[in-house]
């Protein structure tokens, strides 16, 4: 009696055990999950320091051509402002000279004023020539023979009268054509001095404006030298922050690969625990395990029963049961499957899973397991409709249709006996599980192995 006892509280105790170490494996899985999705935006930060690492290279190789430029467009500002300055001397000096030659046209134009005058007072002499010349040839004509002469000397005065008087009024148009050339060359040299002046305006302004931009271009030679000091020190910080993020990665890598190996330590350690709670269960000791494995073979047997009987009337046949051409139904989140024995399984079977899982108020459910970890339909209450972008609820309410494989279902599938009893976590989707003790019975239809029949019950 006492050794029957020691083989319960083994058993239980084992039961516990696999139960912590499913926990524990849970928790590890999932920090390793963190760690690998860490791990993978690490490594997309790794990539985006590359990227800048390269931007970095190519802002110092910026830097440092902008400083080049400056330095380059400092001497060749120095130099244009010289000649520049030169250039601008010698066009303040034209525009000075410029102006220095209204005066001289002005007196040019009194010299023609006053040659007027003169060729006007010659014209005057020639014209009272000319009559005294008249005036002469009159009287030697009343003198007779004796005055010949004189009128001779008469003809020849009004004669020269008459060219001086015409030179004088050609002289006169031609210094009349010159004063109003002159004064036109007057009224040009007056408009370009104001436009002297305005050039000269320019000229100020331009010389102003060399001695901006040269300002300019120095301050633009401090600012070049002051980012290549800032790109020095920031490609250094880039530098560093690489190598950091280096070690960092490895460290993260390396402390997944720990996680990763004490979660499978676990899992074995879990997997021995959960072979000494079903050694124990086999020991034929009233447990708190027995109603459980009861009630699963009796729904397994109740299973078995609905499917041979389907079978042989021909309602379905094998190629639809043993279907493992699993079509996924589109838009579904998690993925859910339809085969052969889909809609089989929900009329007929459902209802026999609804009624066995309230035979017992810690019975969470019962459910039907291919060899492939897929349930064609689940207890009403897991196979809901599932809802649009409710990833989480569907994961919880509408398992049905779903596959699903962990380490004790595979345990159990893979197994030679009557049933099998572990404890294991359940997944309800984004790291949630559930710790739950399952009762698992073979179910064998027409002599060939389909998979399991599972009642799944809190401890």
């Amino acid at each position: 009696m006492e050794n029957q006892h020691l083989s319960i509280d083994l058993g239980e105790r084992s039961g516990d055990i696999a139960l912590q170490c499913s926990e524990t494996a849970g928790f590890l899985g999932d920090l390793n999950r963190r760690i690998q999705s860490d791990a993978a935006r690490l490594s997309e930060l790794q990539t985006n320091m590359e990227a800048l690492a390269a931007s970095q290279n190519e802002s110092v190789a910026a830097a440092q051509e902008l400083s080049l430029t400056a330095r380059r467009a400092a001497r060749m500002i120095a130099e244009g402002h010289e000649v520049i300055t030169l250039s601008l001397g010698e066009v303040a000096n034209l525009v000075d000279h410029v102006t220095g030659l209204e005066g001289h046209l002005r007196q040019f134009l009194t010299v023609i004023e006053a040659v007027g005058d003169v060729s006007d007072e010659l014209g005057a002499i020639a014209r009272q020539t000319r009559l005294l010349g008249v005036n002469a040839a009159i009287e030697a004509a009343r003198g007779g023979e004796a005055t010949s002469g004189f009128a001779v000397v008469a003809d020849e005065i009004r004669r020269l009268a008459g060219q001086a008087g015409e030179s004088a009024a050609s002289v006169g148009d031609k210094l009349g054509q010159l004063d109003r050339d002159a004064r036109r060359l007057i009224g040009g040299v007056e408009a370009n001095i104001g436009r002297g002046r305005d050039v000269g305006t320019h000229i100020d302004t331009l010389r102003a404006t060399m001695a901006e931009i040269a300002s300019l271009v120095t301050q633009f030679g401090d600012r070049s030298g002051a980012i290549v000091t800032c790109t020095d020190e920031a490609d250094a910080d880039v530098t560093a922050l690489r190598q950091g993020l280096t070690l960092f990665s490895e460290s993260a890598s390396e402390s997944a690969n720990r996680v990763e190996t004490a979660r499978v330590q676990l899992e074995g350690l879990e997997g021995m625990a959960n072979d000494m709670l079903n050694i124990a269960a086999h020991g034929g000791q009233v447990t708190g395990n027995s109603r459980y494995i009861a009630l699963a073979q009796d729904g397994a047997q109740e299973v078995s029963a609905i499917v041979e009987d389907a079978l042989g009337n021909g309602q379905i046949d094998l190629n639809a049961l043993f279907d493992t051409r699993y079509r996924a139904i589109p838009g579904s989140a998690p993925v859910q499957f339809e085969n052969g024995f889909t809609r089989f399984a929900d009329a007929e079977l459902q209802p026999v899973l609804d009624r066995r899982t309230a035979q017992d108020e810690s019975i969470v459910g019962c459910c039907l397991v291919d060899m492939n970890g897929y349930l064609p339909t689940h207890i009403s209450q897991r196979s809901q409709p599932q809802r649009a972008k409710e990833f989480d609820w569907n994961m919880e309410h509408a398992r049905n249709r779903q596959i699903f494989m962990d380490s004790q279902t595979r345990r159990a599938l893979d197994g030679e006996g009557d049933f099998f009893l572990y404890t294991y976590r359940q997944d309800l989707g984004s790291g949630r599980y559930r710790a739950l003790r399952s009762v698992f019975v073979p179910l064998i239809f027409h002599g060939r192995r389909w998979g399991l029949y599972e009642v799944g019950y809190l401890i």
